[in-house]
């Protein structure tokens, strides 16, 4: 991995820096610049590995994560440029090719810098609140404007620290609404690492409380150790089961399932749409699930539910893997329909690696029941 990266790196600067006519100086810096990232993203990811906490340890993740999402976009940009630069030869006379060499490598380091500071901006503040009505069928009056305040795949970790936290937690607060759902990814790291900077998250308010599911990162950071943390911090943690919620003269399921990967690290923790709605009781108004990737939706349609709200994607983060995450996922973002079953899946509330969102907002969502 670090010999492709090093290529990668090498692709950038062969076709960048001759082209940007900087000099020799120039060329030195720049190739010293993309020597530091190659060895500086990978230093970073190892600090992480080795969990020392220390200012220098924090500093190096930092700068490492930023690079990341630099390199990202410059390479894209990079691709983007040769491939228009083979069309333009069809049509550009050959006087003016060093000219348009010369300007479109300055287009793409701009575009990169460009993509990477808004991208760190809009990472790096509270997620806007996005409000969805989803029309359920039949749906009882008592039940009728019913809110779930959702956040998802937060990933509090090496760059997302407890004051991010407490952002979200007054943001979903003021929402007011009647039940909080947080669907998966929530951290990047070990209970001992983490706890204090989660903490924040028992200060959530609602008036039948917060509901959690577990998503891929939860098994990689010690599932067991943290569905133990989350419970005692106030949550209420759903292994492939439900709660009856009484609403006013009407009841409503909340059923959560574990992460779609789960049996991978645990064969218990199977994730099962159909276990978590077992013996649910028949004059439900609604029936939701939680559920971390979309991929639950085709189980969850067959086995009944209403609504299935989910994350994982991102959204894609940042420009252009939202155009890649549908190989792997049947939905992106927003709402969608199967059959009878609706998905909302959430772009994500925080982010993960680079602090970089460009075009894919974060958000927190007011998810609204209606009739239909």
């Amino acid at each position: 991995m670090l010999a492709i990266l090093g290529l990668l790196h090498a692709y950038i600067g062969l076709r960048l820096l001759p082209a940007l006519s900087v000099g020799v100086a120039g060329q030195i810096v720049g190739a010293l610049l993309l020597a530091g990232s190659w060895v500086l993203i990978p230093s970073g990811i190892g600090a992480r590995s080795r969990r020392r906490r220390s200012a220098g340890a924090d500093g190096l993740q930092w700068s490492a994560l930023i690079a990341m999402g630099l390199f990202s976009s410059l390479f894209v940009f990079t691709l983007l440029r040769d491939v228009s630069l083979l069309i333009a030869m069809l049509f550009t006379p050959a006087a003016m090719a060093s000219h348009v060499q010369q300007a479109t490598a300055w287009i793409v380091v701009g575009a990169a810098g460009f993509a990477t500071l808004v991208g760190y901006i809009n990472a790096r503040r509270v997620a806007r609140v996005v409000h969805v009505d989803v029309p359920i069928a039949n749906l009882p009056a008592a039940l009728n404007g019913f809110a779930i305040a959702q956040i998802s795949d937060v990933h509090v970790g090496p760059t997302i620290r407890r004051n991010y936290v407490e952002g979200i937690v007054a943001a979903v607060n003021r929402l007011e609404a009647d039940a909080i759902a947080i669907t998966g990814d929530l951290v990047d790291g070990s209970v001992r690492e983490l706890a204090s900077q989660v903490e924040p998250l028992s200060q959530l308010r609602a008036k039948h409380g917060t509901f959690f599911v577990t998503g891929n990162h939860e098994y990689y950071s010690g599932e067991r150790a943290w569905t133990n943390e989350l419970r005692r911090l106030g949550m209420r943690v759903l292994v492939n089961e439900h709660v009856v919620v009484a609403h006013g003269a009407a009841k409503l399921v909340i059923a959560g399932v574990t992460d779609y990967s789960a049996h991978h690290f645990d064969p218990v923790n199977r994730s099962d749409p159909a276990a978590a709605l077992a013996d649910a009781p028949d004059d439900a108004g609604a029936k939701i699930l939680l559920a971390h990737q979309p991929r639950s939706a085709p189980a969850a349609a067959a086995a009944g539910f209403d609504l299935q709200l989910s994350g994982h994607t991102h959204g894609g983060q940042f420009w252009p893997w939202n155009f890649f995450v549908r190989f792997q996922q049947p939905f992106t973002a927003g709402l969608d329909r199967l059959g009878s079953l609706w998905i909302y899946t959430s772009r994500g509330t925080g982010y993960w690696g680079p602090p970089k969102r460009f075009g894919a907002p974060s958000e927190i969502t007011c998810i609204r029941l209606v009739g239909g």
